[in-house]
């Protein structure tokens, strides 16, 4: 080879940089930086991980044209149609983890798998401060790696991986570095909307994927999640009666 063009360098500090002085050694021409920003956005998880020592996060959630999320908060509302079922459950197996609270585990049961597509289940992650969850829900069914949070118990239960953590302290960013700790690239969250505006209030987020069904009015209930620091929405599209839109955390 006479020239190589390589879009970014890679910032994992072991190997940054070495490959480049190797090719120049060589005395192979070598072009870097062409065009940088789309070669970041292809490999947005890696380089948040190495750079920010964090899972990329995503948040998603689904809601009514009115912006509500649920009718009330002690049951679930089905807002997205199948065929938006369907590609969150190949989202989920585009991600390393899939995280939800205690709340949603109570009301919703939810399995947390990719059951309607062909992939991999993420690893299921629960925010359950004092144990509360049933042993018999769906979450803790062994189907999939599972790390439960919480304050009492630091145990292993065949998949079940129960985590102390201290939640008199920034809870969110500890959750986040053990899950750093762990290997895990990138996390969606499914709320609810206690949750996922935590993580928009911390500024502790790079994603948003909401799920906006056209004909549903739920004329009140629980509000959606409200965005801050937007930096851009990339354009959207539409699957039946839902509009699926995707937000970006403004950089700092």
């Amino acid at each position: 080879f006479k020239r190589v063009v390589i879009g970014c360098k890679d910032s994992y500090s072991e190997v940054s940089g070495r490959g480049i002085e190797r090719l120049r050694k060589a005395g192979i021409q070598v072009e870097v930086g062409v065009l940088e920003q789309e070669c970041r956005a292809l490999n947005k998880r890696f380089f948040t991980f190495h750079e920010k020592k964090r899972p990329y996060i995503i948040l998603k959630w689904a809601q009514s044209k009115d912006g509500f999320i649920a009718a009330d908060a002690n049951h679930r509302t089905k807002i997205s149609n199948e065929i938006t079922d369907k590609l969150v459950h190949q989202w989920r197996s585009e991600e390393s983890a899939i995280m939800v609270g205690t709340h949603t585990v109570h009301f919703d049961n939810p399995e947390l798998t990719v059951r309607h597509v062909s992939g991999r289940n993420p690893v299921r992650v629960i925010i359950d401060k004092n144990l509360s969850i049933p042993d018999n829900s769906k979450i803790l069914n062994q189907e999939a790696p599972t790390i439960i949070f919480n304050e009492i118990s630091d145990v292993e239960k065949g998949l079940n991986r129960f985590v102390i953590l201290d939640f008199a302290e920034d809870s969110l960013s500890q959750m986040m570095s053990y899950l750093y700790q762990e290997n895990i690239l990138s996390v969606i969250v499914e709320g609810g909307q206690n949750l996922l505006q935590s993580f928009i209030d911390q500024h502790l987020w790079d994603e948003a994927r909401v799920i906006t069904n056209n004909d549903l009015e739920l004329q009140g209930g629980v509000v959606a999640p409200q965005l801050n620091a937007v930096e851009k929405k990339e354009e959207g599209f539409e699957l039946q009666n839902d509009r699926i839109n995707f937000y970006y955390q403004k950089r700092g």
